[in-house]
């Protein structure tokens, strides 16, 4: 039985005041009622507050994004080494928003992903497609092409310590979910390619789904027999429905 994770990514929000309030909601919480493991991938200059609040506690600490890069002439950029001198255990690799918005390409998100297991730290492989993409039937050839791209640099034997989340795009932000059915589709795709490669880690690898999972929704996609958690972006803001989709899990 693969264990649940439900993570929860602010994207670029949050304060040191609101922080501290979600944050001490979450530490605060009696974990013994959740059936997830938890986590919350914070933007870069809140990972100390956040690792401050959490530590002793189950909920584990992430990033949003990391650079390809080790060390150098990289202004602006955060290597795998600073994250996990954070305490950070997870970071996103591939966000659509991240492929959307600054061009990280599958060869590049390759290279995070890597860069990132080099510092010890455990990837969430983002993949997924677009609504055109959707339109088009061409869903998995989209996510394919995505994992292919990991799986040439790396190899199958990473994803045994690496989670892949299935992010539909055109269900994030928007209101919009696949249905239980739509989703469990793509998730049992996803882990039949890796089984191709290897059996026992498309066996035992963790397949999240991210896109609008609300309280109201969490149940019924998470009882899916591919979906081993969620990447919660929304409601990973608000404590109470945070919590209620761990305990949906």
């Amino acid at each position: 039985m693969r264990t649940k994770l439900v993570a929860g990514n602010w994207k670029m929000n949050g304060s040191l005041a609101s922080n501290a309030h979600l944050l001490a909601a979450l530490s605060n919480t009696v974990f013994a009622t959740l059936n997830a493991q938890l986590a919350v991938c914070v933007p870069y200059p809140y990972l100390s507050q956040a690792a401050a609040v959490l530590a002793g506690t189950p909920v584990l600490l992430g990033a949003q994004d990391v650079s390809e890069h080790a060390k150098g002439a990289f202004t602006g950029e955060v290597s795998a080494a600073m994250l996990a001198d954070f305490g950070c255990r997870y970071v996103l690799v591939g966000h659509s928003e991240r492929r959307s918005f600054y061009g990280d390409t599958n060869e590049s998100v390759a290279l995070k992903f890597a860069a990132a297991q080099v510092a010890g730290l455990t990837p969430i492989l983002c993949v997924g497609e677009t609504l055109a993409e959707r339109e088009a039937g061409v869903t998995m050839q989209v996510v394919s092409s995505q994992l292919d791209a990991v799986l040439a640099k790396s190899g199958v034997a990473a994803l045994s310590t690496a989670v892949v989340a299935y992010e539909p795009v055109w269900a994030i932000g928007t209101g919009r979910t696949a249905s239980p059915g739509q989703a469990q589709e793509v998730h049992a795709q996803i882990r039949a390619r890796i089984e191709q490669a290897d059996p026992t880690v498309a066996a035992n690898l963790q397949i999240l789904y991210g896109g609008s999972m609300k309280p109201d929704n969490a149940a019924e996609l998470l009882r899916q027999k591919d979906i081993d958690g969620g990447l919660i972006g929304g409601a990973s803001l608000v404590a109470e429905d945070f919590l209620a989709i761990a305990k949906a899990a």
